[in-house]
């Protein structure tokens, strides 16, 4: 499967058998922590840091999976272009009728009855636009889950105007409750991978992406998942270039040095508590700098997508194997953070 995946034109990286998670970095890696574009192990073939070692280079491809055959395949999202709608089943507290479409208050003449999952809710989305649920589109690629989920895959029309991953649980940025967005910055499990809970299995006729519904698109727009969103175009009279999502893209040259010193300090206290295991204020340490973080990138003082590389790796070595939970404050606090940019004056 990571073969046929490159072949698509896909980036891919290995699972741990038996798991939907990354392989472990190397003792380095994890004792350290560092920029994946800085990792000396990603240009030595080595597959640390997740969806940053995803390749198409079929001899690297043999050597992971051949010393190992028993490793699932991730796909990097952003590099494949893909928006996968992952749509949850959860057994989970329904929350208020106005949290299930963020930004879509629900008059309460309209029953939810019954409404009980990811299913639910997209259902309901779709409906209210006039459109087919995407849960129901036979004509892309649609992989069931273990847990009873599903992944509904699309292609990006627009690769200028990247998309953000989301959990459909943020109050933040989020598409609707228990419906998760992956794209840009994040990985999906491949078809027939397995895990100990069972096999990512296809559904349904088709087995390639099609073309993400403009609709849809539409929405995740105005959910906020597009990455650095600006003024609109006809506001500025630069030259720089235009998604067509109608955003623009960060100005260059911004010092990306003087945003790294102030990121971090807050780094060190994240990381400060792999020293002690509870009571550390790990969740507030972490949400300060990914807040710091977002407000950074929003000024054009760091790329987004290194900035939440950064405070993932340092969130995994405070608190291993909490990658749901700690994706959840880093995204949460990137967003919150985006809103107000964060301007250094005086600094270089």
């Amino acid at each position: 499967m990571a073969r046929w995946c490159a072949e698509q034109g896909w980036p891919v990286h290995p699972l741990a058998p038996g798991r939907k998670t990354p392989v472990a970095n190397c003792p380095s890696c994890r004792d350290r922590a560092h920029r994946p574009a800085d990792c000396a192990c990603l240009p030595a073939g080595r597959p640390c840091h997740g969806f940053h070692a995803a390749t198409t280079d079929s001899a690297l491809i043999d050597s992971w999976w051949s010393n190992a055959p028993a490793r699932g395949v991730g796909i990097a999202c952003g590099g494949a272009g893909l928006v996968v709608i992952d749509v949850d089943a959860h057994s989970a507290p329904v929350p208020d009728r106005n949290r299930l479409l963020p930004g879509i208050p629900i008059h309460d003449s309209v029953n939810l009855r019954g409404l009980a999952s990811g299913f639910d809710t997209l259902a309901l989305l779709a409906a209210l636009r006039g459109r087919r649920s995407p849960a129901e589109d036979t004509g892309t690629l649609r992989v069931r889950t273990p847990s009873g989920g599903l992944h509904v895959w699309y292609r990006n029309p627009h690769p200028a105007a990247r998309l953000r991953c989301s959990t459909g649980s943020s109050t933040k940025v989020a598409l609707a409750w228990q419906v998760d967005v992956r794209a840009d910055g994040g990985y999906i499990v491949a078809p027939t991978t397995r895990t100990a809970q069972g096999t990512y299995q296809p559904e349904g006729p088709a087995r390639l992406p099609a073309r993400l519904p403009e609709w849809l698109g539409e929405e995740l727009v105005r959910t906020g998942h597009v990455i650095q969103p600006r003024r609109l175009i006809a506001q500025d009279r630069s030259d720089r270039p235009r998604s067509d999502y109608g955003v623009i893209t960060p100005r260059q040259g911004a010092s990306a040095d003087a945003g790294h010193r102030v990121l971090q300090p807050l780094l060190a206290e994240v990381a400060a508590c792999a020293s002690t295991p509870e009571g550390a204020a790990f969740t507030e340490k972490l949400n300060k700098a990914a807040y710091t973080a977002g407000g950074l990138a929003a000024a054009g003082h760091l790329d987004e997508d290194a900035a939440r590389a950064l405070l993932r790796e340092t969130a995994e070595t405070a608190r291993p194997r909490q990658s749901a939970r700690t994706a959840r404050i880093i995204d949460d606090g990137l967003a919150a953070g985006s809103a107000r940019p964060l301007h250094l004056k005086g600094r270089s």
